[in-house]
């Protein structure tokens, strides 16, 4: 695998993040929705209101959620997670496999068609990596496309019209199908998309060039948007259940809850507040239906400049060490899971829970070894690496980029390691501009961080943080780490990759590089009429699933 350092991080405003009232679609309806569809059958329309932006509509031209929630319902892969499952099957592909250690090949399946009505053949494929690569490459992406998630692909070459090589630069990359289900996967029409740059939302739109589940008949960029059921796709999933979606984008997330609560909407993905998601779980009206989260939010130690580091006058490994165990020991996850009503749960360990290969490594470790803290454990790992008077540390949080209750979280960190008496902590607050520039660069010593998968694997836990302190840029260092983490990519054994995988978060929980804390869930809110909704380790919320 390249270097991780080309990967790209695909950071989360955390759900709790969006606080103004003003709904953008004034022109729009704010009746319950329904009607006949476009073939006119007496099935309704879906509403679904979201507070997410839409970067870009070519999957060329943006990594991030809002863009991402269209691009799912809209665009093929060839590989794709079935509903349920964090692993990956053939999409709009009939078959995939390695047919030497650097070529992965796919077959495409038979009578593939864009909504327009244009083949879709191994060309738009090739054409599809090819510009990716192009437009990452000259930045035409302006810096906000998912290329980099196609580090390892070196070129792709047609071998018929239905059959496609992807040649590789490390061999046997167990991600690759991962990647292929990523958004720098989507299939688009070679005969409208531009090769260099990126193609305009609205000409995308104008061509008809969709060949997921949905097609888009309307499009206001994150204002409204109209989905249609599209009758050709053929892909993994089964077809849509219902014949329109509407999308409603708002800017306030209080106007969303209070928009579903009411029946003004079916149903609302992303951002409410924590608090607005617990008051509605007892609401008659409404359903709360949860599933696996991708995000994750840790601490993580700079081994540097934190106390006892390598850049410090009194550098001393094994209190350095003792340090990061002491607050692995103390952190309390279920109170901080509670700040958060449950929308965050406690996590022990590097990989999310749902993924394969994910263990509770901290758990038995750490604290009352049952998940609690224990501040007599944390006061002996003290004391046996020889430090006895209370430890200074410098805790910085993002304000502004995690969520408005970062600041209650870290707070509240504060004094679950302060009222040990074992550490003088201070936090402070720092923006997001600036935070993203003094992180990587030893600003910090001890800094809060969140990371939100790029696909459903555990290898995008692993590769990403710990190679050579990875995106983190803390200094950590474990060559045994990075030897199993270049196993894991390369194990055709799928039994023996989860082990591996396993035994690298066992490893990393000793050194314990960064304290877990919590697993972001998935929350989705539907109309007691809504049935379907569902929320898996895929994290991605397609509508093709929704009826009433």
């Amino acid at each position: 695998m390249n270097s991780v350092s080309a990967r790209r991080a695909r950071f989360v405003v955390a759900t709790a993040s969006l606080a103004a009232a003003t709904l953008i679609l004034t022109g729009c309806s704010g009746g319950k929705s329904g009607g006949s569809s476009d073939s006119g059958s007496a099935a309704k329309s879906i509403t679904v209101g979201t507070t997410d932006t839409i970067t870009s509509l070519d999957p060329a031209g943006s990594y991030d959620n809002g863009s991402l929630s269209v691009q799912v319902n809209v665009f093929p892969l060839l590989f794709d997670s079935p509903y349920g499952s964090p692993d990956v099957k053939p999409d709009i592909a009939e078959s995939g496999s390695f047919v030497d250690p650097n070529t992965f090949e796919v077959k495409l399946k038979p009578g593939l068609k864009f909504s327009n009505g244009h083949d879709l053949t191994a060309s738009d494929v090739k054409f599809t990596f090819d510009r990716q690569q192009a437009i990452g490459k000259s930045g035409a992406d302006g810096g906000n496309g998912p290329s980099s998630l196609l580090a390892n692909l070196d070129t792709t070459t047609v071998k018929d019209d239905s059959t496609v090589d992807f040649h590789l630069k490390v061999p046997n990359d167990q991600t690759f199908e991962q990647v292929l289900s990523s958004e720098a996967g989507f299939i688009v029409d070679e005969q409208v998309f531009s090769p260099t740059k990126l193609t305009p939302d609205n000409d995308i739109v104008k061509a008809d060039a969709f060949a997921g589940q949905y097609k888009i008949t309307s499009y206001k960029v994150n204002q409204l948007i109209e989905y249609k059921k599209y009758s050709g796709y053929k892909g993994l999933l089964a077809p849509a259940k219902t014949d329109t979606i509407i999308a409603k984008y708002y800017k306030d997330a209080s106007n969303l809850k209070l928009d579903v609560q009411s029946g003004n909407i079916d149903a609302a993905y992303r951002s409410l507040s924590a608090q607005d998601v617990d008051s509605l779980k007892s609401n008659k009206n409404v359903t709360v239906t949860t599933g696996p989260g991708g995000e994750i939010r840790y601490i993580a130690f700079n081994f540097k400049t934190q106390p006892f580091g390598t850049g410090q006058t009194d550098a001393d490994p094994a209190k350095a060490l003792a340090v990061r165990q002491a607050v692995a020991d103390l952190v309390d996850r279920d109170a901080l899971s509670k700040l958060y009503k449950g929308t965050y749960t406690p996590l022990y360990s590097y990989v999310p829970d749902g993924l394969t290969g994910a263990n509770t490594a901290l758990k038995g470790l750490y604290g009352d070894g049952n998940g609690g803290p224990d501040k007599d454990k944390a006061a002996a790992t003290l004391k046996a690496a020889g430090i006895t008077s209370p430890v200074k540390l410098d805790i910085t949080y993002n304000s502004d980029h995690y969520g408005p209750q970062s600041g209650d979280e870290y707070g509240l960190i504060k004094d679950q390691l302060a009222s040990s008496g074992l550490f003088d902590v201070t936090v402070a607050g720092v923006e997001n501009v600036q935070f993203s520039k003094d992180a990587p660069n030893d600003g910090y010593p001890v800094f809060q961080r969140g990371w939100f998968p790029d696909y459903a694997d555990a290898d995008n836990y692993l590769t990403p943080f710990f190679p050579q302190g990875g995106f983190l840029h803390n200094h950590y260092d474990n060559p045994q780490v990075d030897a199993l983490i270049t196993k894991e990519l390369g194990d055709t054994d799928k039994d023996s990759r989860a082990k591996t995988i396993g035994d690298i978060q066992d490893l990393v929980a000793k050194d314990v590089d960064t304290v877990p804390l919590l697993q972001g869930t998935q929350v989705v809110v539907t109309g007691k009429d809504v049935k379907g909704a569902v929320l898996d380790a895929s994290f991605k919320f397609r509508y093709a699933t929704l009826s009433k």
